[in-house]
């Protein structure tokens, strides 16, 4: 695992926080964690560098750095080979799960699966036709890191890294930039809700047809291997709502008004 440290990839900042404030850079690093763009050992860039790439103070960046040792995100350690580093990835907790899954609508999840299908099988379609032979051997090495780890952190941050190299070899930066926020958002909590190395699995066999059509240039193919693909990731996060809104009292879900409106 390489500690040396590389520039963020473009990620929008969260919502929730203005950007520029150091609770905004807390989160676009976290979620950098998160999605595997930043691995867990490796070392972020000095404390200059990172404050030139978010346009800011360097005490606003400082304050950014203590909010990620609060998490428990990185640590920073002093001397000729210190700085700042990774040591564990952000993931939800059971009950934060559940209270987003219970504080979401079927309409709006399927709203994100429209948007999430959309985006994947545009980046597909370019892939099929920009990629490249050296790229695809780096997202099939990709494709295998999914089966490699067992915590669901991990996994989910395998198979993050996976779709935003698909991205990547689409060579479109916008669709690139959505396909970063689509994983911060979707990808933790469908890993969340997926059952492990079992699940992993399964996704692994669905990159590697993915992989397979984009090496035989097969746009058609290759969208369609997409669209399965990422309908069974988002039915997995529905299955998941329904169950807890099955357990819920009727009076305690908020979202059981819009469950007619989802099919």
């Amino acid at each position: 695992m390489s500690s040396e440290p590389h520039d963020l990839p473009p990620h929008p900042v969260l919502e929730g926080a203005a950007p520029g404030t150091s609770t905004a850079i807390a989160d676009r690093i976290a979620s950098s964690i998160s999605i595997g763009l930043l691995s867990v050992g490796e070392r972020l860039p000095t404390e200059i560098e990172l404050a030139q790439q978010f346009g800011v103070a360097v005490a606003t960046l400082r304050k950014a750095l203590a909010v990620l040792r609060e998490r428990e995100l990185v640590v920073t350690r002093r001397g000729r080979s210190g700085g700042t580093f990774v040591v564990s990835a952000p993931f939800p907790v059971a009950d934060d799960v559940e209270r987003r899954i219970a504080g979401t609508s079927l309409v709006e999840l399927r709203d994100l699966r429209d948007e999430y299908v959309a985006i994947g099988t545009a980046v597909a379609a370019l892939a099929a036709r920009r990629a490249w032979g050296e790229s695809l051997r780096r997202l099939r090495d990709l494709a295998e890191q999914v089966v490699v780890p067992t915590e669901p952190s991990e996994i989910a941050s395998a198979d993050s890294r996976f779709h935003i190299e698909l991205a990547v070899l689409s060579q479109s930066a916008r669709l690139l930039r959505t396909e970063l926020r689509l994983q911060s958002e979707i990808g933790p909590l469908l890993w969340s809700v997926a059952e492990g190395t079992a699940a992993a699995s399964v996704v692994h066999e669905q990159h590697l047809a993915i992989i397979e059509a984009l090496e035989a240039g097969d746009g058609e193919r290759a969208v369609s291997a997409v669209r399965a693909h990422l309908e069974h990731d988002i039915l997995e996060i529905m299955d998941a709502k329904l169950s807890s809104d099955a357990l819920a009292p009727a009076s305690a879900s908020p979202s059981s008004s819009a469950t007619a409106g989802a099919s």
